[in-house]
């Protein structure tokens, strides 16, 4: 297994460099990070030029790239250029960004899977019952229903029980505007009672859609896995009901949703934005929004760099997951 880890190491950095490439390609030609400022009155052209040189604008496509590529393997990403004057530094503002998002993504990721394993393998066992109906019923609204949708639908959900909380003489409990600014608290109670009521409601916004995903993909997998010879001949050996069921049909079922999970990363990354940006969080969305409403060229490579990474890593870590589920997957 190691030497597949490091082959797929090695695959996997000539696919970011092609990916990086193209994507400074698409970034470069989409403006000029300097319109804002050039448009000010009283801003010399001496001034503008003296810009250009410092943030390397004067020099050409293939030089920009490499020097922007040293610099990000360096840990230089470059400072924000929004508006035409430089900012924050980059890697500042997507290092925080990215912590928030990845706890909004990691959560609601962990929850669709639990609980659309658990209902997949429930309706394959208990095939065309009305739990079936109904939990395909659900899961086909659900993928009818656009994110932001769902947020805006979640988010009034959450003021109105707020309200009642209110009208009850209790403190409101979740959070629909952001965390709170002073914090988490200070002893674990309220820590639990905060976070939870911070995260909840962007976390169910982003799990509805991968929820139904994870229940349809693990219903057909597991009913082609429990039709299967070997299940046929487990059973046929008096195993135990259970024994069958989590020893050899689900554990073989769980390969087609690994897949979708690892895939299912970028788009769920992609839904984060409306989510975070319904929600007010100011997480990665935020950040790819601003960056893209003032053409932010370095923020908008470190924010492409960055998401790229992590979806080829949660690719290599499914990949990893086929030989651990299935023995018979050789990795090496």
């Amino acid at each position: 297994m190691f030497q597949y880890l490091i082959r797929r190491l090695l695959i996997s950095i000539p696919i970011l460099l092609i990916g990086s490439f193209l994507l400074f390609l698409l970034v470069a030609s989409a403006g000029d990070p300097l319109a804002a400022l050039k448009s000010k009155p009283g801003v010399t052209a001496a001034q503008i030029h003296t810009l250009s040189v410092q943030l390397g604008l004067d020099h050409p496509v293939l030089v920009r790239y490499w020097n922007w590529l040293t610099g990000f393997v360096r840990g230089d990403w470059g400072v924000s250029v929004a508006l035409g004057e430089a900012q924050t530094p980059v890697i500042d503002t997507i290092s925080s960004a990215l912590w928030i998002t990845m706890r909004l993504v990691i959560g609601a990721e962990l929850i669709a899977l639990v609980l659309g394993i658990s209902v997949g393998v429930f309706s394959a066992v208990r095939q065309y019952s009305i739990f079936d109906y109904i939990m395909t019923s659900v899961a086909f609204v659900m993928f009818s229903m656009p994110i932001a949708c769902v947020a805006v639908v979640i988010k009034g959900y959450g003021i109105q029980f707020n309200d009642v909380l209110v009208s009850l003489h209790l403190k409101r409990w979740l959070t629909t505007a952001g965390p709170p600014p002073g914090g988490f608290g200070n002893n674990l109670g309220q820590v639990i009672v905060n976070y939870t009521g911070t995260f909840i409601l962007p976390t169910i916004s982003l799990m509805t859609i991968s929820f139904a995903a994870y229940s349809r993909f693990q219903r057909a997998s597991m009913l082609e896995t429990l039709n299967a010879d070997y299940v046929r001949t487990a059973r046929a050996k008096g195993l135990s009901a259970s024994r069958v069921l989590f020893r050899h049909a689900m554990r073989n079922a769980l390969i087609p949703v690994s897949t979708l999970f690892a895939l299912n990363i970028g788009a769920i990354i992609g839904g984060a934005i409306i989510t975070e940006h319904v929600f007010g969080w100011n997480g990665m969305g935020t950040v790819l929004v601003s960056a893209v409403t003032n053409y932010d060229p370095p923020t908008l490579m470190g924010w492409f760099a960055v998401t790229a990474t992590v979806v080829v890593v949660f690719n290599l870590l499914s990949d990893l997951l086929y030989g651990i589920l299935d023995p018979r997957i050789r990795l090496g």
